[in-house]
């Protein structure tokens, strides 16, 4: 199969490059993942948005708009500019003289001459009690919670706490305060030395968090009535908080950037210029994998504009110059 541009990736950053090639009047193929895929990206758990206008509604905040996105992209006049391969996920891409062959999990091959990743990325969870899955009904109801930017003002007028060990957790538990001043601030470092810098430390002084080193055994509340109470620990019987925030660090999910060679920053993001090609001539990244930009829908949006006008460019500069 043949396409001219392959897009790799089904959050806000895919969906928004699929939308712009196809208005753009380019012919696109889409590969939003597997279900496994879905299930390991941050579109999936995202169930409410509330710094973006419009998308209060929605109970599943990224995942159902943009399936009316792709619906209305299906009953437009652009419709067969888009190839939408769904329940597929991409194994392999390499890179050719002048174009690229993508494997798929099926062992299908596609030939690309532009490809955009927009494969993000994914929070770290902890581990309780051998789990991951033991915050989820919290998490899924926005109990805790994970990005300052979008999430912070839940803290309001609540007993808080961070979970993680790092000055990440330090930062979002310092803006947390200073922002919102909640009745208490925890940071919960479940079981890992604290590793704050002299700076946060003396804020963390200053401001008089509690630093809890012990692990976390178990989440107490009632998923069912909506609450939070709190955190069991191994060497503490209870650790009260209304609301708690994840700060543990990202999976950056590049391995097919890794793979073709791209240069990345010390976190694992793809290094690309201010319209999101890579180190790769015609390889791009948008949305979460792309470095330098901040981790939201509407920047994802913004860098997926960004690399899908370029691709445009050079498409129609190639036909220009061969008339």
């Amino acid at each position: 199969m043949k396409t001219k541009v392959l897009v790799v990736g089904g959050g806000a950053a895919g969906i928004m490059s699929t939308l712009r090639l196809v208005l753009n009047n380019q012919s696109c193929t889409l590969i939003p993942g597997s279900g496994k895929d879905k299930k390991k990206s941050r579109a999936f758990w995202v169930k409410k948005i509330e710094n973006m206008p419009g998308f209060h509604q929605y109970t599943k905040a990224i995942v159902e708009p943009h399936k009316e996105t792709i619906e209305w992209i299906q009953n437009s006049e652009f419709r067969e500019n888009l190839t939408l391969l769904k329940n597929k996920s991409v194994e392999s891409i390499e890179k050719r003289e002048d174009f690229f062959i993508a494997t798929l999990n099926d062992g299908s091959k596609i030939e690309s001459e532009f490809v955009l990743l927009c494969t993000g990325m994914m929070d770290v969870q902890p581990e309780i009690s051998g789990s991951i899955s033991t915050i989820f009904p919290y998490a899924n109801l926005q109990l805790i919670d994970y990005c300052l930017r979008c999430d912070g003002h839940h803290v309001q007028g609540k007993e808080t706490a961070v979970i993680g060990h790092t000055d990440g957790a330090a930062w979002t538990a310092i803006m947390l305060h200073e922002r919102y001043t909640p009745p208490s601030m925890k940071i919960l470092t479940h079981g890992m030395e604290p590793n704050f810098s002299e700076k946060c430390q003396a804020l963390i002084e200053k401001y008089r968090f509690e630093v809890n080193t012990c692990e976390i055994t178990d989440v107490v509340g009632e998923p069912a009535k909506g609450s939070l109470t709190g955190f069991t620990v191994d060497c503490k019987d209870f650790v009260g908080a209304e609301f708690a925030f994840v700060s543990l660090g990202v999976i950056v999910y590049n391995k097919l950037a890794k793979d073709l060679g791209v240069d990345l920053d010390p976190r694992g993001f793809v290094l690309s210029n201010n319209k999101g090609e890579t180190s790769l001539e015609n390889l791009y990244v948008a949305g979460d994998l792309r470095a330098g930009i901040k981790k939201q829908v509407y920047t994802a949006w913004d860098s997926a504009v960004d690399s899908a006008d370029d691709i445009d460019r050079k498409i129609r500069e190639k036909k220009r110059n061969q008339k």
